[in-house]
């Protein structure tokens, strides 16, 4: 540790204000204010590079002033946007009592709006002593060395209006699409993982926030009916220690080093060098180029742990400010850290303070960077109090009912890993949630079953297919008052970031891991997949070809029940051109071309695009897909109920069809507004003859079926006399197909 030069005395904040979190530019210098109640002083550090010093850095200390109810803060004159800075707390070194002060260590400030540089990894990162292979007491003595040359800073950025710079001209929440939840379609992307081997965008643009914002990228998106892109984490993150060690890195971003700040590698070259205001104006401008497309911007934000990780865990930030505040711990002595995350670094949110850094880091990026919406990675965490979850939780009483949220979309993870924690479909209004039993459902009935029912075994009843195409009322119908939520609330989705991409939902039956490193334990091992017969790729001259159109019909299977059911309907970057990741089910770690979207398309991914945009547009073209309502069976205007349910013989179900276990078609007579639409089913190993449904006289389209390659095979399809049938006539479906109507 280089010697401490003097702190300068403290210039107390402007009187008569209470101070706000963080570092403020005023005219004359910064106001500063840091949470850390159990410190005896904290320290503002500014850096300057220096070649001559033992760390490489110059460092001028401010002794803040303090602490007042647990903030110290002060008024430093000549402090000016651009300016490198961190925090050093003074104080106990107690481990066993939950205090970690060591100011050998500097600490990033958690409200800090950018940093420069990255973390390394190395011995002088954590606040006790560790080895070379970073082993050690967390118990033990508090490590000596200098941290300043081994972490990032935070810069000072004037957000000012008319200070920042060129991004001043752009407001994206001025134009905001807010779009109906009813008409949303999700897109889930990887800010770099979208557009990094885009052929069209310029090379020094992909993989960047200017490249998700590139017209073409934005035209793909158009096109394919999307309405909000949800990016995977882009707070600034840094890479766990043991992927590091394994020459890998947290490519997906769920290990947040600070809840302000971009992720600055997201960004363009020119917009790093010239620092984290122009990083910001491209994260800006991203977002309100694809505001004017009509697209909104949901970000994945991670608020339930931190990069420092467990008991043994890096001392960055949190933790050497107040670990004993900021983390969730297990009430012992020694203090141990609890655990609900699966990380070891869960936030305590029965902390006002945790509250309220979540609370400010939300109305941030809504308020000044414009974004339309969250999703809470492990919700559940963010609604713990001392007796478990509670959905009056006062974080999400107060993300529901705060003005700089009003109007946004909020969707929660409904799950972690501690005790009770499923919680799909207990979720308060307004929030909507993902749906992991749709996912479960349309996996099983179009792949797992089959698979058995290939073998000889049973396979599942149609009910619960019913159940999830109708808007899940049996998870998101218990509210206050009851159905209110509505199936918006349904983040329906078969694919995510986490598992298998759709192409791999249909070519592997067991995950392939091993490039992660881990021996390929790591990953789930409930996919509920289908290779059809054969593991993993099929060349064309293999004599199992003939599976590869089969795999096609599922996937497009899968697609389809996923954009036609009630509910908020996500896909996952890259489902829509046939994505692989070679049969691996937890790419976290994998920032390489097995995670990087393939905008290559052979034939049949052309296909499958094409496929993909006529079915939103079908989505788009009628109410009855798209219903912001529950169905309830009661009739409507024109005196025929909503939804109505018909087996293959045309005759409505009674309550023993749902119950019979070799019954795997049925017909979904769905009618809104007048417009009415009949999806027909068909789960079976064998082709189905059916008799197309409806009470009254009706003259069905043919609008869609599972069996054609592109849409534009309805121009030439022959079926059953044509693609017009009248109510009362016989289909045949093709084993494993599905076909949509339009009357």
């Amino acid at each position: 540790m280089s010697p401490p030069s003097p702190a300068t005395p403290p210039t107390p904040p402007t009187h008569g204000r209470p101070p706000r979190l963080g570092v403020h530019v005023t005219d004359d210098g910064v106001e500063v204010a840091v949470l850390a109640p159990h410190a005896d002083a904290v320290d503002l550090c500014l850096l300057d590079p220096d070649p001559g010093a033992p760390t490489g850095w110059a460092e001028r200390r401010v002794r803040l002033a303090g602490p007042e109810l647990g903030v110290f803060a002060a008024r430093v004159p000549g402090v000016r946007a651009g300016q490198r800075y961190g925090l050093r707390a003074h104080g106990p070194w107690k481990p066993e009592s939950g205090l970690r002060y060591n100011p050998a260590k500097l600490l990033v400030d958690p409200y800090a709006y950018g940093l420069l540089g990255e973390v390394d990894h190395g011995p002088a990162t954590y606040g006790h002593v560790v080895d070379d292979a970073l082993a050690g007491d967390p118990y033990g003595p508090a490590d000596p060395r200098d941290s300043v040359a081994h972490v990032p800073h935070a810069v000072v950025v004037d957000r000012r209006p008319g200070h920042r710079g060129a991004g001043d001209a752009v407001d994206p929440a001025a134009n905001r699409p807010y779009t109906p939840w009813s008409d949303t379609v999700v897109y889930e992307a990887h800010v770099r993982g979208l557009t990094l081997r885009h052929p069209g965008l310029p090379a020094h643009l992909r993989g960047t926030y200017a490249g998700l914002g590139h017209p073409l990228v934005i035209e793909h998106l158009r096109a394919l009916g999307v309405t909000a892109v949800e990016l995977l984490p882009v707070h600034a993150f840094s890479s766990e220690p043991h992927l590091v060690q394994k020459g890998l890195t947290n490519y997906w971003g769920y290990s947040t080093l600070g809840f302000f700040a971009p992720h600055a590698p997201y960004a363009t070259a020119a917009a790093r060098a010239a620092g984290p205001a122009a990083v910001l104006d491209e994260v800006r401008a991203a977002v309100h180029a694809l505001h004017e497309a009509g697209i909104e911007v949901l970000l994945d934000v991670v608020y339930n742990h931190t990069c420092e990780g467990g008991m043994g865990g890096q001392h960055l930030s949190w933790r050497g400010l107040d670990s004993g505040v900021y983390y969730l711990h297990d009430g012992g002595h020694p203090a141990a850290l609890a655990d609900v995350t699966g990380t070891g670094s869960t936030l305590d949110f029965r902390r006002p303070e945790v509250v309220r850094l979540a609370l400010d880091s939300l109305r941030y990026w809504a308020q000044e960077v414009g974004v339309d919406g969250f999703r809470f990675d492990l919700a559940v965490t963010l609604g713990r109090g001392h007796g478990g979850f509670d959905p009056d939780h006062p974080f999400l009483v107060a993300a529901a009912t705060d003005p700089a949220l009003h109007g946004l979309k909020l969707v929660a993870e409904p799950w972690d890993v501690g005790p009770g924690g499923w919680r799909t479909g207990q979720f308060p209004m307004p929030f909507a949630e993902w749906n992991d039993k749709f996912r479960n459902s349309v996996r099983s009935f179009w792949l797992a079953d089959p698979a058995r029912a290939a073998h000889g075994l049973p396979e599942h009843r149609v009910r619960d297919l019913a159940t999830r195409l109708s808007g899940s009322v049996d998870l998101f119908g218990h509210s206050d008052p009851p159905l209110a939520r509505g199936p918006r609330a349904s983040i329906n989705y078969v694919t995510a970031h986490d598992g298998f991409t759709l192409a791999d939902l249909v070519a592997y039956e067991h995950k392939h891991n091993e490039a992660n490193g881990e021996h390929n334990r790591d990953g789930s091992d409930d996919n509920r997949s289908w290779n059809h017969g054969v593991e993993g790729p099929i060349g064309a001259d293999s004599v199992a070809s003939d599976i590869v159109p089969l795999r096609r019909r599922s996937i497009r299977n899968l697609l389809a029940t996923l954009l036609l059911a009630a509910g908020t309907p996500m896909l996952t970057a890259g489902d829509e051109m046939g994505r692989t990741q070679r049969g691996n089910n937890n790419a976290y770690c994998q920032d390489t071309d097995l995670s990087w979207v393939s905008w290559e398309l052979a034939p049949w991914r052309q296909d499958l695009l094409a496929t993909a945009r006529h079915l939103t547009a079908l989505r788009r073209a009628h109410p009855a897909l798209r219903t912001d309502r529950f169905f309830t069976g009661r009739p409507g205007e024109d005196g025929r109920p909503d939804l109505t349910w018909f087996d293959p013989s045309g005759a409505v179900f009674t309550h023993e069809r749902w119950h019979d276990a070799d019954l795997r078609t049925l017909q979904m007579l769905r009618v809104v507004d007048r417009d009415t639409v009949l999806v027909v089913v068909n789960g079976s190993l064998d082709p189905m003859d059916v008799v197309l449904a409806d009470d009254r006289p009706t003259r069905w389209e043919l609008a869609w079926d599972s069996t054609w390659e592109h849409p534009d095979e309805a121009h030439g399809a022959d079926v059953n006399g044509g693609l017009h049938q009248d109510a009362g006539t016989r289909a045949v479906l093709e084993p494993l197909s599905l076909r949509v109507y339009v009357a």
